[in-house]
Order: structure tokens, then sequence, then C-alpha cells
């Protein structure tokens, strides 16, 4: 794993032909008044009551009704500008969100109007499935259809392929892991298994998730899930020289019960765990980038009140965030990205058994739940 350990930033080079890079992120909410008409934006056309909404919202008021999300999107913005500054890459960077402020129709007027005609985007979920990329790709082409519809010509986006697997988000998701073992009590290190977390999806988003040739069990959301945890508790391995039991489990399920989702849950792993007499546990979040309200109420509230009140010692471990390794592989995929569309042959670094991911999604990948249309892939309307 030594490949890891010295990732270095890659070399300075040329975004040509694009003009500007757009982090596009969630959104979440900045003040108790906002954490409804946020809700209302997350869900509409679900017909869901605002009393109901208010009830979802408990998890926000906890909070102060502020979601950590555009706060650490803000480091996140200011960790890329400075690692492209550092390295003489001429990218501006924007950001706007699919549910909150600033929106991502406002933020691409205003890209548009300001002149940049050929925009990738970086979209904080690192893996393939509706919600964490189709659904991104829809809410693409509904701002651009806006602006159309407005006047203003639309630029052109693509969208940054899949990181899961680059050295740049897994390495810091390593020392985290480590960090935390070391923060567990002396007599239970040794013994404490990996629980690697992520959202849970219904079977059916998880089963077609990926090209078309990936479908099945699982689909790509699992295969990718697994395969990053497999790098993680590898090289945990080695750096401990301890083997340490781990699962991939999952969190934050919100559909209806009679509907199934990927089990087990989070809360449900920790009671086995403790059946079985395991000593502690280290909860890592791979699946979010970053700590947003999934992970301070799902990991740090309810899942650490349950280990509390089996006696289960658990750690959380970190999440990538704004860590600089991770603005590297950033640049390092617009780069790669660009010369790709310059025509030039690139090596596409990625770790473990998978491989790189497509940079543009294939017809029938992680298909939508009614036909809409989804920019930055083969079945987008916007060349």
């Amino acid at each position: 794993m030594s490949d890891l350990r010295d990732q270095a930033p890659g070399a300075a080079g040329d975004a040509a032909p694009y003009d500007a890079l757009l982090l596009l992120s969630f959104g979440g909410p900045e003040g108790p008044d906002d954490v409804v008409p946020f809700l209302e934006n997350v869900t509409r056309g679900r017909g869901i009551p605002k009393e109901r909404l208010k009830e979802v919202g408990q998890h926000y008021f906890l909070f102060g009704g502020v979601s950590p999300i555009n706060d650490q999107n803000r480091a996140l913005l200011d960790a890329l500008r400075e690692d492209f500054a550092q390295n003489s890459l001429d990218l501006p960077v924007h950001w706007g969100n699919r549910n909150w402020a600033p929106y991502l129709t406002d933020t691409l007027r205003e890209m548009a109007r300001a002149g940049h005609r050929r925009i990738l985007v970086l979209t904080t979920s690192a893996y393939a499935s509706y919600s964490g990329c189709r659904q991104y790709r829809e809410n693409l082409a509904d701002a651009l259809a806006a602006l159309e519809a407005e006047g203003v010509e639309p630029p052109r986006v693509d969208k940054l392929r899949h990181y899961f697997n680059h050295p740049g988000f897994v390495r810091p998701m390593i020392d985290g892991v480590l960090a935390s073992l070391d923060g567990l009590p002396e007599e239970v290190r040794a013994g404490a298994h990996l629980a690697f977390t992520t959202h849970s999806i219904p079977d059916a988003s998880a089963d077609t998730s990926g090209p078309a040739e990936e479908h099945g069990r699982g689909g790509a959301y699992v295969r990718e899930h697994l395969d990053v945890a497999r790098l993680i508790a590898d090289a945990v391995r080695e750096e401990t020289g301890v083997e340490r039991p781990w699962e991939l489990v999952y969190q934050s399920r919100s559909g209806a019960p009679h509907i199934p989702w990927l089990e087990p849950d989070i809360c449900d792993h920790l009671e086995t765990l403790h059946g079985k007499g395991v000593p502690a546990v280290v909860m890592v979040p791979i699946g979010f980038v970053s700590d947003h309200m999934e992970v301070l109420y799902d990991l740090d509230t309810e899942a650490t009140a349950k280990a509390a009140e089996l006696g289960l010692p658990a750690a959380r471990s970190a999440t990538v965030g704004a860590d600089p390794r991770f603005a590297a592989a950033v640049r390092e995929l617009v780069l790669e990205r660009a010369a790709t569309e310059r025509g030039q042959r690139v090596e596409r670094c990625a770790l473990g058994a998978l491989g790189p991911s497509h940079d543009l999604c294939p017809v029938g990948c992680c298909p939508a739940r009614a036909p809409r249309p989804a920019a930055a892939g083969a079945d987008s309307p916007y060349a």
C-alpha cells in the first residue's frame, strides 16, 4: 500500500476545453426557519404533509436547525481554490445545490452570464446510484432547460467520474480509521471490528445501479462500497499488523417499511456484535464525503447512543471532508478529463479491483424511477 502512503498531487496542467468547475451538492438548512422549506424542496411531488415534515425535521432542530453540509462545502471550495492556485491551475470554482441556496439553477445562470461555456461538475457523491448520480444529472438537465426558457444560452456540462477508489479519497479514510483505533482503550483495541457504513437505498435502486451490464443483486452501488471497504481494511491490517473482521452495513433508511432496503442497519449490527462478545467497534462512514446530518445524527447521535446502551466501546472515524489530498484528487480528475476531451491518452488513477469509472454515463445507467432528461450522459439532450 505504499502508493497510498506516498500519494502526491499531480502535476499542474491545462484544463482546456473547460473554463470552470461546479461543485454540486445536496444543500441543507442554515437556521430553524429553513428546515421545513428545505424538506419541502427535498420531498417535492411526494405529497408529504407539512406536519410530517416537522417531525422529520427534528433531527435538524436538535442541531439548531442547521445542517453542517453548507459550511463543509464552503471549506471544500476553499481547499479546491487553494490547491488549484498552488498548482497553477487557472480554473474558477463555483457552487450550487439541489435543495437549498445557492441553488443550482441560479449558479448556472450566473456562470453562463459570466461567459462560461464548458463546465465540469463535481458532485459530493462518490458512488454510482440513482440518488448519487442520475438524480444530480436530472437536476442539471432541469437547470439547463430553465436557462433555455429564459433565453440564456446553456453551457455544456460534463460530470467528473466516480472517485470512490481514487487514492485521494481512500487514503484520508484509512488515516481516520487508524486514528480512531488509537483512540480506543488499549485493552479493546486489538479486537475492534470495523463497521463500514453508507446510506441505505431501496434494493431495487441498488440492483439497477451502474451501467446495465453491472445490474444484479446490489449492482455497482454495493460492489463499489465493498471494494473501498476491502481497500481500507487491507491497509489497516498492513499498517497495524492486526487482521480485523469487517462488514458493510447501512444507515439513514427513510422509505416505507414494506419496501426492501439494503441491510443490516448499523444499530442492528451493533447489537449483533455485542451479542458475539466483540470488545469494540469503529464505525467508518465510507459512503459520505463529509460529516453532514446523516453522519452527525445517525452515527454520532443514534448509533453512538446504541453502543453506549450496549456497553460496547465505539469510535467513529473521520470522513474525507476538505482534506488537501482530496482537493488534489479533484484537480487530478479535472486534468485527466480535460486531457481526454483534447484526445490525449492519460493514465486514470484508481485503486482496488474495479478500476476507474466511466466518464460518460451510458444509456440505462442508474435508470430513473420515471423517464426524465438527464445531462452529462450518453442520453443527454445537451451535447
